[in-house]
């Protein structure tokens, strides 16, 4: 497939906004699609070159698009005739009269795909022919360019595609460098379309969703699944557990009390609800013999460079191959005593992290293993799986640990375990059921909570994990923050993002200024598809759907104006959850649960 065709697949895709007719159109670019092709065009089509797994930034700024725009025109003038500077004659070392028309376009469109789009439309040469794998792999060679005048090669590598390619492909590629493509779907309308691409309907969805949370790699399982001479059991069969990919994390329930809970799941394991990162661990040997550990978040983000301990787990853990999950805590130095969550995700920086793992060390708290040696464990009874953990930990680590627990069918023995873990300043209890298989997100009951109790950060039963969709602009004070309130949402059906609290108190001043840098990162010129919410609500700025926040509030009220048909009062920021992306935040479902307590 060339370019130019994937590009016209997504304007498609672009035009429309219900999640149906997506699906139909990606099933259709799916269809399309030559067996290799397949991983690079899912990824592309969500505006990433690689599995979210993995991480790779393109690190060029809108600024530098523009700055590559500029110096393509420059070296093409015939775009601008006699309207460009005069003798139209290109100076490596000035393009600044470029770069004023660009930037001028820019401001005009608000969206630098469209601004690409406009400019290369008076190009001369088509450039339809060059095909997607192509352009994936040069693309592919400007995100891994770095050190000593990176920014520079970067430029030039994207000028030089530009010159092969037509205006509309230039709008998507540009789009994709600058991280804003815009097309209103993510991993489940994928899933849905794999399954359109096969029968024309969704019959497959829900048994590629299972396959996705064993191997979180989206263009792996198109490709596999799409393949005309497997069944949907042989892909089963195939497409299994691997080290190095993550699984989806298992995720929790809520309920009331320990007494509806034990009704719910009987015999429980109950174990420490600790204020950490949760964190998935990989041990292994890549194909080249060579040993490697990797970690990952509930969000699938791996960070393996915050943690440097890592490296201990082959002399504490006694396995050739393992997949760990846990939650890693920060510890106080010297009093060894485990600090809150905001401490330990200071962890989370780039640079300097040797010296940042001296003054915050932490340990891991262990409580479930997914495979070990070759072998898979999800499948396998939690009871047995806990055994197999205490066999695979060794009895003098110090930095991997495993999470103490007890087993209890009684409701008082599990509520008196909950205060305990409180009083020690933890979160509470996790309780999970006794021989349960490990499953992927909130299904069934195998992973419950017991709901905060009143008055703790808020009066509802529960904090919220919600989605911040744009903000406002301050006055007085907050005018020199940029910020004065902001809009958030949770998660409706389809994907949609539907509205449920504008917030504009209960922020630290600090908070204030970190939310504003924090979304000058994800601004977005347009309103995301998949936000629904009242004209009379529309923030000064968008942002896309990327940041998660944790909200309390006293109580809920029926709302005519916020398209969840609720509102939050007295809401209030509690944190960040880094830990969390937009599809993981509180749905509209879950939030009428918690408000029953």
């Amino acid at each position: 497939m060339t370019f130019a065709v994937f590009a016209d697949h997504l304007k498609k895709i672009e035009e429309v906004s219900a999640r149906l007719e997506i699906t139909a159109l990606l099933a259709k670019l799916f269809q399309e699609l030559e067996t290799e092709e397949i991983p690079s065009a899912v990824y592309l089509s969500l505006g990433r070159l690689v599995p979210q797994y993995q991480s790779l930034e393109f690190q060029l700024s809108t600024k530098m698009i523009i700055r590559a725009l500029a110096s393509y025109l420059a070296k093409n003038p015939e775009i601008y005739g006699e309207g460009g500077p005069a003798g139209n004659l290109f100076d490596e070392t000035d393009n600044s009269w470029y770069e004023a028309q660009v930037t001028k376009l820019y401001k005009q469109t608000g969206d630098i795909g469209e601004t690409a789009e406009q400019l290369l439309s008076k190009k001369k040469s088509a450039g339809n022919g060059t095909d997607l794998l192509t352009v994936y792999d040069k693309l592919t060679t400007i995100a891994q360019d770095n050190g000593e005048g990176s920014q520079e090669r970067k430029v030039g590598g994207l000028v030089d595609l530009l010159a092969n390619v037509n205006a509309l492909s230039a709008r998507f590629i540009v789009r994709i460098i600058d991280g804003k493509l815009r097309l209103g779907f993510s991993t489940m309308t994928v899933l849905d379309a794999l399954s359109w691409t096969k029968h024309g309907d969704k019959s497959d969805s829900a048994a590629l969703e299972e396959l996705f949370q064993k191997k979180a790699d989206l263009g792996l399982l198109a490709q596999t699944y799409l393949d005309p001479k497997l069944s949907l059991e042989e892909v089963a069969k195939k497409y299994q557990i691997s080290l190095g990919i993550p699984v989806v994390p298992a995720l929790a329930q809520r309920l009331n009390s320990a007494k509806e809970i034990i009704e719910k799941i009987d015999k429980a394991i109950v174990e420490p609800k600790y204020d950490g990162l949760r964190i998935q661990i990989h041990l292994g040997k890549d194909e080249q013999g060579n040993r490697f550990v990797r970690s990952f978040t509930r969000n699938l983000e791996e960070t393996s460079h915050m943690f440097p301990e890592l490296e201990q787990a082959w002399q504490e853990l006694d396995c050739e191959d393992c997949i760990l999950d846990g939650e890693v805590v920060g510890v106080d130095k010297k009093t060894g005593d485990i600090l809150a969550f905001q401490e330990t995700s200071t962890r989370r920086r780039k640079h300097g992290v040797a010296a940042k793992a001296e003054e915050l060390p932490v340990k891991f708290y262990l409580f479930d293993i997914l495979s070990k040696n070759g072998d898979t464990l999800l499948d396998t009874p939690l009871n047995e799986r806990k055994e197999i953990l205490a066999k695979t930990v060794k009895k003098d680590a110090e930095t991997f640990l495993i999470a103490p627990f007890i087993v209890t069918t009684d409701a008082q023995e599990l509520h008196d375990f909950h205060t305990e873990q409180l009083a020690l300043g933890l979160e509470g209890a996790m309780i999970k059921k006794y021989d349960s298989v490990y499953k992927s997100g909130r299904k069934g009951w195998r992973w419950v909570k017991i709901k905060e109790e009143e008055g703790s950060t808020g009066k509802l039963s529960d904090t919220l994990d919600c989605i911040v969709m744009g903000y406002y602009r301050g006055r007085g004070k907050r005018a020199s923050f940029g910020l004065g309130a902001f809009l958030v949402g949770l998660l409706g059906k389809d994907e949609k993002i539907l509205t449920v609290a504008k917030i504009g108190t209960g922020i630290t001043d600090e908070q204030f200024k970190e939310l504003k840098q924090r979304l000058d990162a994800i601004e977005t010129p347009a309103k995301p598809a998949q936000y629904q919410l009242d004209k009379n609500l529309n923030p000064d700025v968008w942002v896309k759907p990327a940041l998660v926040v944790e909200i309390a509030a006293d109580e809920l009220t029926k709302s005519p104006i916020h398209s969840a048909s609720k509102a939050l009062r007295f809401p209030r920021l509690v944190r960040f959850r880094d830990d969390k992306n937009w599809e993981q935040a509180t749905t509209v479902e879950e939030m009428a649960q918690i408000t029953l307590g």
